[in-house]
Parts: structure tokens; sequence; C-alpha cells
């Protein structure tokens, strides 16, 4: 691929100015010689159309929802409007600073305050914090909680457990580590539910809690959720509600209603800010009343005189984020749940199940359904048996010259040849069906001539990567010939 100092070429330049313009540019004592690095950093020469097509034609190579259906399992890459952008890019949003005094800005503590009462509603939940800035940044921030509160009670020591059902997402037992917690897992039935035997002789006195993913990665709602929580409960643990899932349920269910005592959002996946590139996010986290005074501070509270930011939590695990937490995307989630309301939230459940069975129903005859019945927000699938020799990541592959950007893969690990598919509830009909005929398009031409997926993709800017030498010997910057 040709990058920009390919086309870099000896005395061109971009924009050229005329000297007496200079001095409306920079300051008028200019900048210190030390400061400038353009001869050391051997910057590209190109000129200016050269420089926006360059970038513009890269940016055509990539993939986003904005292009097509975006099938990323266990993720909810779904369209979101363009409203709620307009609305976080509004000045009087933006140009606040996060050490403004409080009577300054008391137009953002009162929409972080609404919001927060707003998720605690949805969540069923006593307190919440806006603070962390991911789902599993969340994850961490309800771990230190439960940490904090058996340390408090004197029970630390030997509450050194969390337990993990092994349908989980793969961040919660990375969070559960990091905050000084033993993973024990839990194994699935047959029906991709935990299994309340194996939760029984798991559970103990070094039971520190559980962390459920709700629905679970192969899309199934835990039935025998209020028996887990009493299970946990009566052992002396507290329930974590994974509520990265939360489109599948949303105006439906409560966590704090069936026994859970934390959860998280993930605006960013349910409440209308773009998924991916690494943000941005958000990862509130909501508590019942017992650990209302482990939140981190500050939070937002109401006061006579305003709002304003609270300190007083006398068991408080301190700050987790800078500031206030990720601003923007708390406007982009308070203006989509204020648009939509009690009955369009509801509904975008009800679509994304509806979705999620649709095309779950279109691919039942040609590729192995892990696990049979209705299932909720996305399902799971095996490209096992589809052709000889053929492979999930044949599959996937194949699938990029079908223009679309694959399902997740090989995960959750339960499912051999896993495909993991979250259609969203903003696709079409004719975009599932379009979608439906691609696969199965795919599973015919891998019975038929499985040498094809083996090579693919054909019609990609990049055709397959050897992944284990990108995994093992990654190349994470460019450097110019002959420097090291």
């Amino acid at each position: 691929m040709t990058t920009i100092f390919d086309k870099s070429e000896e005395g061109k330049k971009g924009t050229t100015f005329k000297e007496e313009s200079l001095s409306e540019l920079t300051p008028e004592e200019g900048l210190d010689d030390g400061l400038l690095r353009s001869d050391e950093l051997e910057l590209p020469e190109v000129s200016k159309p050269e420089l926006i097509r360059h970038y513009t034609e890269l940016s055509k190579k990539n993939y986003g929802v904005d292009d097509g259906l975006y099938p990323l399992g266990s993720c909810t890459m779904k369209h979101n409007p363009k409203s709620m952008e307009d609305m976080a890019k509004d000045s009087r949003f933006q140009n606040h600073h996060p050490l403004a005094s409080e009577d300054l800005v008391q137009g953002n503590l009162e929409l972080m305050y609404e919001l927060g009462e707003m998720l605690k509603s949805i969540s069923g939940m006593a307190g919440i914090t806006l603070q962390p800035a991911a789902g599993a940044h969340g994850e961490l921030t309800g771990m230190l909680m439960i940490r904090k509160y058996h340390d408090d009670n004197g029970e630390l020591d030997r509450r050194r457990e969390i337990l993990l059902p092994d349908s989980s997402h793969g961040t919660n037992p990375a969070s559960a580590a990091v905050a000084g917690f033993n993973a024990v897992e839990v194994k699935s039935n047959e029906e991709g539910t935990v299994d309340l035997e194996q939760l029984k002789s798991a559970v103990g006195e070094s039971t520190a809690g559980i962390m459920l993913t709700v629905p679970n990665t192969l899309g199934i709602f835990e039935t025998d959720i209020v028996e887990i929580a009493k299970i946990v409960h009566d052992a002396g643990g507290l329930c974590y509600f994974d509520g990265a899932n939360l489109n599948a349920f949303l105006g439906r269910v409560r966590p704090g209603d069936i026994g859970m005592d934390i959860t998280h959002f993930n605006l960013h996946k349910t409440f209308s800010t773009p998924h991916g590139g690494g943000g941005p996010g958000a990862g509130p986290v909501a508590v019942k009343q017992k650990l209302v005074s482990y939140l981190p501070v500050p939070t937002v509270e109401k006061s006579e005189d305003g709002y304003e930011f609270d300190y007083d939590k006398s068991r408080s695990i301190g700050k987790v984020n800078s500031f206030s937490g990720p601003y923007g995307v708390m406007v982009k989630a308070y203006s989509y749940i204020k648009a939509l309301g009690d009955e369009g939230l509801r509904e975008v459940s009800g679509n994304a199940v509806l979705n999620a069975n649709y095309l779950k129903e279109k691919l039942k005859d040609t590729y192995e359904v892990a696990y049979q019945g209705l299932c909720k927000h996305e399902f799971v699938l095996s490209g096992s048996g589809v052709g000889e020799g053929v492979k999930t990541v044949d599959i996937a592959k194949r699938l990029l010259d079908y223009g679309y950007h694959p399902p997740t893969v090989y995960f959750p690990l339960i499912v051999k040849e896993a495909l993991m598919v979250e259609p969203t509830e903003t696709e079409t009909r004719e975009a599932l069906d379009e979608f439906a005929e691609a696969m199965n398009s795919i599973a015919e031409e891998a019975s038929e001539n499985p040498d094809l997926l083996h090579e693919s993709p054909k019609t990609t800017p990049v055709g397959r990567l050897d992944e284990t030498k990108a995994a093992r010997e990654p190349v994470l910057r460019w450097r110019k010939e002959g420097k090291k």
C-alpha cells in the first residue's frame, strides 16, 4: 500500500504564504528555533491536493457501519442517529472547562444528574457513578467496590474468588484479576446457561461474588438468574451484572429487580455513541443502596441551591477517572434516551431480538446453530462441516469479498469454530436478507470449491495476511528505508 512518504518529492509545498501574512498566523516573537524539528522529522513534501487525495483514498478503504451491516457479535455495532452527534458538538457543551466552578456549569451538571437518574431507573439501582470510560473500566470499578465491601466487613482475606461462567465476556476474568481476585470458571449446561449444580459446588466461604454476562455471549438469557443470585448471596457474595448486552432487554428487565447488586452500562453500545476504533466509550456503574457509599467520588447530586459535586462517600474507592468522565458520550446518551422515551427504548430491545432470531432462522439450515431455541440480541453459529477443510476464518475472509465486515470469530471459546452474529435493531429486513444470502452463498462455495475460501479475500486492498506472523512480529510504525 502506498504511503504519503512514497509520494514525497523534494521542494513540494502544501501552501505558500506571503511574508507579510505570517504575522497573522504566529505570535510576533515567533517560535523558538529549538522547538522546530522539521529537518529532524523528515516530513513528507507533497502538494495540498496530493495530501487530501491520499487520505481520502485511504478513507474509502475503511469499513464502518455507515457503509453497511456490521454484524460483530457481542459489540452492538449499530447505526446511531447523527442528531446525537450534533448535540455533543454544540459549543455550549464543548467549550466548558472541566475545572470551571460549579456555578458556571450548572447546565452540564444538570445533564449529568438527570442522565444518572434515568440510568438508575432503567437498571433498578439506587446510586450511580458516571466516571468509568469503558465497559471493562466499569467492570474494574465494580470489582474494586466488591473488594472494599469485603475488606470493610473483615472478610477480604478469605473472600478472594470471583465466579465466572464460561459464557462471560472476555474482559470479565481480566477485571477480576486486576482487582486482586482469583477467577473460578463455572461451566454451562446443555441449554447454554449457568449449570446450577456446578455453581453450588463452586460457592463457599472464599466467594467474593459472581460476574454474570446477561444475556451471555451465546445470546441466551440466564433463566435461573434469580436462583443464581440467591445461591451467591447465601454464600455471602455479591452479584455483578455485566450490562454490555442491554440492547437485548432494555425497557423489559431491570438488573436490580432480579437480585443484582452492581451493573455497568456501555453507553457506546446501547445509547448512541459510535462503537469501535478504541473509543470513545463510557461505562457508568450503578449499585444497590448498600453499596452507594462505595461509589467513586465525586458523584453529581441535586441540592436546594442547584447541582453540585458530592465528595461525601464514607467508604468510596476514590476517583477512577480524571475530572467527571467522558462527558461528550454522556450528552449523546442523554439525548438518545430523551428522544426515544420509555416506549422507544422498549422497542429497541424488541427489534434487536426480532432481528437476531430472524437472521438465525435464515441461516440455521446452512450452518450449525450452537444452541437451539430463541436467542436474544445475538446468536452463535459454527463453521464446522460447511466444506472440506474449511474453517470459520475462511468463511470470515470470504465474507470480505461480499462487501461485509465479518462477525466475531472463535468466540465464545466454548463453541467450536464459533461465528458470533449480532445484527442489531437498526438493520432492515432487506439488509438482513442480503447478508443471509451472502452467508448461504459462501456455504455453497465452501462445499463446491473450498480452495476459493482458503485463498480469500480476493477483492480487498490487501489479500490474506499471515496473522500468526502479524501477532508475533507486529510492525506498529512506519520507518524510512535504511533507518532503524
